[in-house]
């Protein structure tokens, strides 16, 4: 018995093969104070992680220049803890506060009136004291600066939920006449059938890696991926993905791999998504969605964002920049549970493949031989539900949940067929983990 994963020869799917996974040793990197980034100079660095120990250099794996501002080179677990947190000492503060405030004390109203215009014009960040809930909130944008420096990127947008940040994107790019996005297959399912049902007013081309360069027509306003990928765990060379998509922003989701894993903007990317209700929040009681980019395009979807009202609750701000803290640490050691569960699944007869990506990470899908239903209906220390990325083991069986919006030829064709389990490992004891999944399978 073989764990297998789909890797992508340049562009292509290439053979299943075996591979031993184990996570490395932290992951360092070199930091930018956010005005020095410049987003339109990429470095051709490639700074993902994988699994077996390499690191980041730690020199030039954001985007291009630097100043004399620079910071001197951060741990990834220090700059998780510290990062839209540097004021608070200086306000006499241990602990980010919450600022509940839908609204905000003015008596300049010819001065309110000039920075809604400002904004309105450019989507800039409004400066001076908070205007209304809707335009941006403190305890939000703390969450956001820390996810950009951990994105690598200029600027991040937080959002009510990760389909919303997806929402906003398709808008900005719809707004400019750019309807037509390019996409690989498999998506989470939401997102296949927001493109797919074409609700916002885009059309999708669906493509093998190989075949988005001749996809690209002059109305494309986006390539979309997912590396690792929901729930397959295939992944893709985000770099040469990248190059095929010539001038188009590429939008990388990154909630599974998280930039513990891999940092989608140092190889390309000029959006990374991520579904802030996993593993950012970490703990399965918050619902976000966060866009990591460029300046320039931040300021789109601070427009959409404020038109639209997908704007996310300051205390789902607060509980994402506190997960963020402890991100490096669950990420890991969920990996080495992960890690552990997939050589045990693979060397397991009742097991038919095991897909665990190169990159290593916490989630596992895996066929079974036999009812993938009664595997399910077997876990106690397991909790069978949607979602993940959470500290306690979750277990779901996608053809039914997480993509049973995608067709079923779709789903299949992608590699999501109806015998396979997505295994989201959480912080509890490896072997009790294992006694409850071995019970699960039975005989």
């Amino acid at each position: 018995m073989k764990i297998h994963r789909i890797e992508y020869d340049g562009f292509g799917h290439g053979p299943n093969v075996t591979r031993s996974v184990r996570p490395g040793p932290r992951p360092v990197f070199s930091l930018l104070c956010m005005e020095s980034v410049v987003h339109d100079a990429y470095e051709a660095q490639d700074d993902s992680c994988d699994a077996q120990g390499d690191s980041y250099d730690g020199q030039d794996d954001s985007y291009g220049v630097r100043d004399t501002r620079a910071l001197a080179p951060r741990a990834l677990a220090t700059e998780a803890v510290h990062a839209g947190r540097e004021d608070l000492a200086r306000l006499g503060l241990h602990a980010a506060p919450i600022d509940l405030s839908t609204t905000y004390p003015s008596y300049d109203s010819r001065g309110e009136a000039a920075r809604i215009d400002a904004f309105a014009a450019d989507g800039a960040e409004p400066e001076g004291p908070p205007v209304y809930g809707r335009l941006g909130n403190p305890t939000v944008a703390r969450f956001e600066t820390a996810l950009a420096r951990l994105e690598g990127t200029e600027s991040a947008v937080a959002f009510a939920s990760g389909m919303a940040a997806l929402s906003a994107v398709l808008l900005v790019r719809n707004a400019l006449g750019l309807r037509h996005v390019v996409a690989v297959r498999p998506l989470y399912g939401c997102s296949d059938h927001l493109l797919t049902a074409g609700l916002l007013g885009s059309e999708v081309t669906w493509v093998d890696p190989a075949g988005i360069a001749d996809a690209l027509r002059p109305d494309t306003g986006l390539v979309m991926v997912e590396s690792p990928a929901n729930p397959t765990l295939a992944e893709l060379d985000l770099r040469a993905v990248a190059h095929a998509c010539g001038s188009v922003p590429l939008l990388a989701d990154n909630t599974f791999a998280t930039p513990v894993l891999q940092r989608p903007a140092g190889q390309g990317a000029r959006l990374v998504l991520h579904s802030a209700t996993k593993y950012l929040g970490g703990h399965g009681d918050v619902m976000a969605g966060v866009v990591a980019c460029d300046e320039e395009f931040a300021r789109g979807l601070r427009q959409v964002r404020f038109a639209t009202g997908g704007v996310l609750h300051p205390l789902a701000g607060y509980l994402l920049l506190r997960g963020l803290s402890t991100l490096p640490v669950r990420v890991r050691a969920a990996s080495a549970s992960a890690a552990e569960l997939a050589g045990r699944l693979a060397a397991d007869p009742r097991v038919d493949r095991v897909h665990y990506p190169r990159i290593g990470g916490a989630m596992i899908a895996f066929e079974v031989h036999g009812d993938p239903h009664e595997v399910i209906a077997g876990v106690r220390l397991i909790t069978p539900a949607v979602s993940l990325g959470s500290v306690d083991s979750l277990i779901q069986h996608p053809a039914s949940i997480s993509h049973r919006i995608v067709a079923a030829d779709d789903r299949r064709e992608a590699g999501v067929s109806d015998r396979l389990l997505r295994l989201s490992v959480g912080l509890e004891d490896v072997e009790d983990l294992w006694t409850d999944l071995d019970r699960a399978l039975g005989r």
